[in-house]
């Protein structure tokens, strides 16, 4: 059972690692994104949202780096003006998802202690996370080409192809003179 990247049980393999490497980076984002948010909640008097904000930017940074040299080291590198502006629109996209959850929570709800506001905070970090896994395996960190194998570079066995019908008729033989 086969398919054009490689059987179905490698290419399985192949998305469990790159969920391992994406988890990895983003667990380490998300330390850094709730213990910027806590550490700018407890030290000034900025509002929730805003101070997610902050926090989410932080770790945004961070993320990039990780995912660029770290999960998608193996990725393709060209264009490096173009990967970072679409992993930043994709990680602004992100932010909304993330601090809209923590948003609606704080002022559509009135959870606004700081149990509520980490817990929120995470759910939409976590709703956030899908949306950008998605997103930067798809538009940002695009994977190279599959190379070609020895196998794949031999003509296949079987008849000779057919030779290409003219589109014209040939020219009639002009007959023979004695």
């Amino acid at each position: 059972m086969s398919t054009q990247g490689g059987s179905v049980l490698e290419r399985l393999r192949g998305l469990v690692r790159e969920v391992a490497k994406f988890g990895a980076v983003g667990g380490l984002g998300v330390l850094v994104n709730l213990g910027v948010f806590n550490l700018i909640r407890h030290t000034t008097d900025l509002q929730v949202v805003r101070a997610s904000v902050i926090a989410t930017v932080v770790a945004i940074t961070t993320n990039y780096l990780g995912f660029r040299y770290f999960a998608y080291r193996d990725r393709a590198q060209s264009g490096r003006t173009r990967e970072m502006a679409l992993f930043a629109a994709f990680s602004g996209v992100g932010l909304v998802i993330e601090n809209g959850v923590l948003y609606t929570a704080t002022y559509g709800f009135g959870w606004d202690g700081p149990l509520a506001s980490n817990v929120f905070k995470f759910i939409g970090i976590g709703i956030a996370t899908v949306f950008r896994f998605w997103s930067y395996r798809t538009w940002v960190f695009k994977a190279l080409p599959p190379a070609a194998t020895p196998a794949a570079a031999e003509p296949a066995q079987g008849p000779p192809p057919r030779p290409e019908r003219r589109s014209e008729p040939r020219p009639e033989p002009e007959p023979a003179t004695k």
